[in-house]
């Protein structure tokens, strides 16, 4: 799969709050990392909201995924809208993700988490969220 390529097809799982699945035009499950933005793990704090968060956006809906990359992991990595709305930045604005600094370009992500950490919305009403990337070194 190249960047810039699109994955059109319906969300049949959501593995957590960054994760889901795509069934495609040819009836393969793509499995899809949402990029730039990293989201609380399974066991982490706010990581089963974050889930349902992403389920309430997504699941069972058609979804467009614009391929940016492939991860070591084999996931397509892209920027996914279901049924219209920006997964990626709605989980961010939703205070259920963190932009992931390390991997993001789109300057409106930041902006969008800087106004879910003043409304305390989501994982920010916590005073001291730990970040995703730093829970996985503990």
């Amino acid at each position: 799969m190249t960047a810039a390529a699109v994955i059109l097809g319906l969300v049949v799982a959501i593995a957590d709050g960054d994760t889901l699945t795509v069934l495609n035009s040819d009836l393969e499950q793509v499995r899809v990392r949402l990029a730039e933005i990293d989201a609380p793990e399974k066991r982490q704090p706010f990581g089963t909201r974050s889930r349902q968060s992403l389920a309430t956006l997504c699941h069972e809906k058609r979804a467009e995924v614009l391929v940016v990359n492939v991860d070591r992991y084999k996931r397509i990595v892209g920027r996914v809208h279901c049924d219209g709305v920006d997964a990626n930045a709605a989980q961010v604005r939703r205070g259920m993700a963190w932009v992931y600094e390390r991997y993001a370009t789109d300057a409106a992500l930041p902006e969008l988490q800087d106004e879910a950490r003043t409304a305390k919305r989501g994982l920010w009403v916590d005073p001291a969220p730990v970040p995703p990337w730093e829970w996985r070194k503990r």
